[in-house]
């Protein structure tokens, strides 16, 4: 019976490293988490002790501790539930939408150069349009409602996904689709094992610029289009009635919400594409 260097079993070794591997990632992730909510504290407690300094008139910044009061009582009697309810539905539904149409089209553009000669002209004209210069022409077709703000939603959310996915396509290494067709893959095996996974990042960092973009898109719809409903419409209110507070409660939950979908995505990413992960370590 053979025995390893000192003695130890390279089984035993392998559970060794394992569970050695497994506590660094618990670290790591508590680490994350302290020096995120240190960070927010800090943050917070500057602000509050700005606010009461009176360094800036309290009718336009008003203190840490007024903006999650009017937060927790907006909660509370049910003025804000319904309003991030429709932004966010609304919103999950476009990026879907943006998502499903993006993806394909971006990566047939960047297969095909036919594709890409009739659709990038169109696909490019409109990446660079403002999204507001769309709102009068929207009203026009669709009048005020929350299919304007959808349809907003999807046009600044779609071409971003597009860009990347096609971006994605062309820059993928010449070397690993040779050397896919020297062991005899097919051409649908190249594009599902060489250029898919290879695509991955660029497809997530596309997603992230729709979630951006989108979100945008989705305030100014609801801050233009009417509809009398969504976080756009409570920003404008609370503008409107100089609530300063709800102002800021209502931009603390827009931040969230555009943090929280961007983790998502990261953590996506992180089980889709796992060796990103080794590459950046």
């Amino acid at each position: 019976m053979t025995e390893t260097i000192n003695g130890t079993a390279p089984g035993a070794e392998r559970t060794t490293r394992q569970i050695e591997s497994i506590h660094v990632s618990r670290f790591a992730r508590f680490k994350n988490v302290a020096i995120t909510v240190v960070n927010l504290s800090i943050f917070f407690v500057i602000w509050e002790l700005v606010a009461r300094a009176e360094v800036i008139n309290a009718l336009f910044f008003p203190r840490a501790t007024a903006m999650f009061s009017a937060l927790f009582n907006g909660f509370a009697d049910g003025t804000i539930w319904p309003e991030l309810s429709h932004s966010l539905t609304n919103f999950l539904i476009g990026l879907a939408i943006s998502a499903v149409i993006g993806i394909p089209v971006g990566l047939l553009m960047g297969a095909s150069k036919v594709a890409d000669l009739i659709l990038s002209p169109y696909v490019w004209a409109m990446t660079s349009l403002p999204r507001v210069a769309l709102i009068p022409l929207l009203i026009l077709i669709m009048g005020f409602g929350n299919s304007m703000q959808l349809t907003i939603i999807i046009l600044s959310a779609v071409f971003p996904i597009m860009v990347n996915c096609m971006a994605g396509v062309k820059t993928v290494e010449p070397s690993l689709v040779r050397a896919g067709e020297v062991f005899g893959a097919s051409r649908p095996q190249i594009y599902l094992k060489v250029i898919l996974p290879y695509t991955l990042p660029f497809v997530i960092a596309g997603v992230n610029q729709g979630i951006a973009r989108g979100l945008v898109g989705m305030l100014i719809g609801e801050l233009l289009g009417g509809g009398g409903n969504g976080l756009g419409f409570l920003l404008d209110k609370a503008g409107e009635q100089f609530d300063a507070p709800m102002l800021y409660a209502t931009l603390i939950l827009l931040a969230v919400m555009s943090v929280g979908l961007v983790q998502s995505m990261r953590w996506l990413e992180q089980r889709a594409a796992p060796w990103r992960d080794i590459s950046r370590a």
